[in-house]
């Protein structure tokens, strides 16, 4: 009876590790993600259809990763950035949704530097992993 119940345990866990998704992301520091390449889709991450996915929410660090995906960001001459959280928005599908409904908030960012004449929203999606870029328009920060 015991082997059964270990068992089904051991199931259990393994079914619902399956459903992670996992991409390697490697850390600067502990508020700074590594990012190594700029992405060539102008869509990617300045558009709610192409949000940028950070992941972290299974790990209670969504918003850590969103933090410490900006913070890896320079301006497109490697100007140091500014961004505040505008608020959530846009509803997208994801199957990482922790209430089970099926889709998800992307949190928008306006992101600034000095210099520059805009801010600009840039889309995070925390509940999902993806390969980490920087935009179209910015540089990665040395």
């Amino acid at each position: 009876m015991k082997k059964i119940i270990y068992i089904g345990i051991l199931g259990l866990i393994l079914s619902c590790s399956t459903t992670k998704q996992a991409v390697k992301t490697s850390l600067r520091n502990n508020q700074t993600f590594e990012l190594t390449e700029i992405s060539t889709d102008t869509t990617y991450g300045l558009s709610e259809k192409k949000p940028i996915q950070v992941g972290g929410v299974d790990k209670k660090e969504g918003p850590l990763n969103e933090r410490r995906f900006l913070n890896a960001l320079a301006g497109p001459n490697g100007e140091e950035i500014s961004y505040h959280r505008a608020g959530s928005c846009c509803s997208i599908k994801s199957k990482n949704d922790p209430f089970g409904f099926g889709s998800v908030m992307l949190d928008n960012y306006r992101v600034t530097w000095q210099g520059s004449k805009d801010t600009i929203s840039v889309y995070i999606n925390m509940y999902d992993y993806g390969t980490l870029k920087a935009p179209v328009g910015f540089t990665i920060k040395k």
